[in-house]
């Protein structure tokens, strides 16, 4: 059996901080990793930003009530955890992924936490570990699993890397500018047949995009 490790949004999900940032109107919140490498420097911009605003912890959630997966997600996912062992590794937080996690079938995912002030400010964030995303396709791969990787940003790059083969998902223009190693996708289906032909098993088709 083959372990793949995804990312979470721009993969399956919408991202949410854009999301956040269209709902409050707030477009400081619109950078992602997708534009900023430094996790700890984007975060520290963002908690920044919310204080300045007063926006809670529950403010975040309703925004998130009202999304759902990307287009073809969950049956991707159906198929990938059909034929491989699935682990989503995201630098997302527990408290936000919940309700986009439920409607995708609970897969596993890999997370940080969040803290938060008894008024429901978001004060800081704790890290499973540092580099989490590569720590885990390391650890996968002490396993005795090959390791295949999908992601779409900047913080998924050392887990592409460290990946047997790693695949980034509709990446942005500098991305794809600073590491035009890493094979790309930019659909389900396209994704679905680079596995199938990189994977030692012969793999259920895919054929729902």
């Amino acid at each position: 059996m083959e372990m793949i490790c995804f990312d979470l949004e721009g993969v399956f999900v919408p991202e949410i901080w854009i999301s956040v940032a269209q709902a409050t109107g707030i477009d400081e919140l619109r950078l992602t990793t997708r534009d900023v490498p430094n996790y700890d420097e984007l975060m520290a911009h963002r908690l920044q930003i919310l204080a300045a605003h007063d926006l809670r912890i529950g403010d975040i959630q309703r925004v998130i009530a009202t999304l759902a997966p990307l287009p073809g997600a969950k049956a991707f996912l159906d198929w990938a955890r059909t034929n491989f062992a699935v682990a989503i590794i995201s630098d997302t937080f527990y408290d936000f992924a919940a309700p986009l996690m439920a409607q995708l079938g609970q897969p596993l995912l890999l997370a940080h936490s969040l803290e938060f002030s008894p008024q429901g400010h978001i004060t800081g964030y704790k890290l499973r570990l540092p580099d989490q995303k590569r720590q885990a396709a390391i650890a996968f791969r002490a396993l005795n699993f090959p390791v295949f990787a999908v992601g779409d940003s900047y913080n998924d790059v050392n887990m592409l890397l460290e990946a047997d083969h790693g695949f980034l998902f509709n990446p942005p223009a500098k991305v794809i500018e600073d590491y035009p190693q890493l094979p790309i996708s930019t659909s389900y289906q396209d994704l679905a047949e680079k596995l199938i032909g990189v994977s030692s098993r012969p793999l259920t088709a895919y054929d729902h995009d």
